[in-house]
């Protein structure tokens, strides 16, 4: 008998959506229940979204933070500190627990933020870093050294914005706006910025060791960690500010133009993301070292990397900053192959694959298939986009799927598949759904189910579900409503035993297709 093809399948779910006490899910015990639950339901994947810092400036968006490098100290779990002796039991004993149900961001962030401050201050207490946390100190002095590249950019940008009463970095006084390191050198050095930078560096720290300690967890399930990276940063970022030359900014540090993509499936005025324009010709100079540098940092934290809107290394939709849409902008060349052979020669395949899957929605060009085609990139495959016109030839039906890409019945952006069935599906699209199912007598609930076995019945290598999918949920767990800016990424499970109970279902699925672990 020839090599057993290897067939996986993944759950779609962010971190803040796992339940837990503190407003928002992070790495502790519910994250390795979870991971657990996919192990032994046979679920080889967890894929999350960005897990950078969240603001409400940003709408809490993960695809907009103020670093495209760090990760959310809101993430990280107080009981493990706890465990560390970095924070006493009594300290948590302190906090009331905040009700199940949507994620709380500010509350969450609030306590974390409280949590770590008492942790790295317990940490600094006269001699313990040498003493009761010389091993943890051995390892937050590698970490610093390691991750100086991005690390001390993000933490003084934060202690800059602190003082500048959290202005973007565009309105500070010039020689913090400019990177004069004629001021900025002396300023790092007084007492209670050096302790605030500190502070930053040892948040940073803590949540790369749990969220470290959960992949080496998820690693020995047989569960590998699929990362999200946007392929934009926002203006008003550590990013930008520490590199200000790799965008196309005016004298004043505000862009000239800026992201978006044309009017599609989700808006008939396009989407004008806002993001700042790469200079593509100057990060060519050094062979992409800040993206590399990205790659890197990402693929520290997953095993996987999904690359959101691959399409704009080749082509990238440009608007002028002066425009209210994205209507107006035009198609400018990315870097294309140049990137890619950095990449190819810079990061290790996995099974033979590149470690990267490229979002590929919406209308792809002949380029984009050919160098998707070159360098072995795994696409996506949509479900929800299968049953509009012209399905037969549509390439998101199954029947047009290739092994090599990743079908998903929604993603993040999407409705979920009952939401989508009950009011976001047109006639057009039920007719198809139902003559190329043969579902008789369709609900919401049962076409969710058809959703998740179509995803796990495709040629494709990897299937992703949503939890919200194997939970047949509606359009109230939505994840996020592209163009809109209210009420977004806050779903949440609350409690596990529901989700436990449906994945039998999955299970039988998985063995049935060759999927299980």
């Amino acid at each position: 008998m020839g090599e057993r093809i290897k067939r996986a399948a993944g759950v779609l779910l962010h971190i803040s959506s796992l339940p837990g006490p503190y407003g928002s899910g992070d790495f502790g015990y519910s994250a390795e229940r979870f991971a657990e639950l996919l192990a032994d339901f046979g679920v080889g994947a967890w894929q999350m979204l960005p897990l950078v810092p969240v603001d409400g400036a940003f709408s809490y968006s993960p695809y907009s933070s103020q670093s495209a490098f760090a990760g959310s100290p809101m993430f990280v779990c107080p009981e493990k500190l706890a465990a560390l002796g970095l924070v006493a039991a009594s300290e948590l004993e302190k906090i009331k627990p905040l009700p199940p149900g949507r994620a709380d961001f500010d509350a969450a962030i609030g306590i974390k933020s409280g949590i770590l401050k008492i942790c790295r201050d317990n940490f600094r207490r006269g001699e313990s870093y040498k003493t009761e946390f010389r091993d943890l100190s051995d390892k937050f002095w590698r970490f610093c050294a390691d991750e100086a590249y991005w690390l001390e950019d993000y933490a003084l940008y934060c202690v800059l914005k602190d003082i500048e009463g959290g202005r973007p970095w565009y309105e500070w006084r010039p020689e913090y706006r400019s990177r004069d390191w004629g001021a900025l050198d002396p300023l790092k050095n007084v007492p209670e910025i050096s302790s605030a930078l500190d502070e930053k560096r040892f948040e940073q720290f803590l949540f790369g060791l749990q969220l470290q300690e959960l992949r080496a967890y998820c690693a020995g399930l047989g569960v590998r960690l699929i990362g999200d990276l946007p392929i934009y940063v926002a203006h008003d970022s550590a990013d930008v500010w520490g590199h200000q030359e790799l965008f196309g900014l005016d004298s004043e540090g505000m862009p000239v133009t800026v992201a978006g993509v044309p009017p599609d499936y989700f808006s008939e005025t396009g989407q004008r993301w806002g993001n700042p324009i790469y200079r593509w010709d100057e990060m060519k100079r050094d062979g992409y070292a800040w993206w590399l540098g990205r790659f890197r940092r990402a693929l520290s934290l997953a095993d996987v990397v999904r690359i959101d809107h691959f399409r704009g290394f080749l082509q990238f939709w440009e608007i002028p900053a002066s425009e209210a849409t994205a209507e107006n902008g035009r198609w400018s060349p990315g870097p294309g192959e140049n990137l890619f052979r950095a990449m190819r020669d810079s990061f290790p395949r996995i099974d033979g694959k590149p470690p990267f899957i490229a979002e590929d929605l919406g209308v792809i060009t002949d380029d984009v298939a050919r160098a998707m085609e070159d360098f072995s990139f795994p696409g996506m495959k949509v479900l929800q986009f299968a049953f509009g016109e012209g399905m037969p030839q549509n390439p998101y039906i199954p029947h047009n799927h290739r092994r090599a890409c990743v079908v998903y019945a929604g993603t993040h952006d999407n409705d979920t598949a009952a939401g989508w069935w009950k009011s976001g599906a047109t006639a057009e699209e039920k007719r198809n759904f139902l003559a190329y199912t043969g579902l008789e007598n369709p609900t919401p609930e049962r076409v969710a189910d058809e959703m998740t076995r179509m995803a796990l019945s495709s040629t494709a290598d990897m299937a992703v579900v949503t939890a919200q999918d194997i939970l047949r949920l509606g359009g109230e767990a939505r994840m996020n409503k592209p163009s809109t800016v209210d009420g977004n990424w806050r779903w949440r499970l609350e409690d596990l035993d529901a989700f436990e109970r449906e994945l039998g279902r999955v299970a039988e699925l998985n063995a049935l297709f060759g999927r299980d672990i």
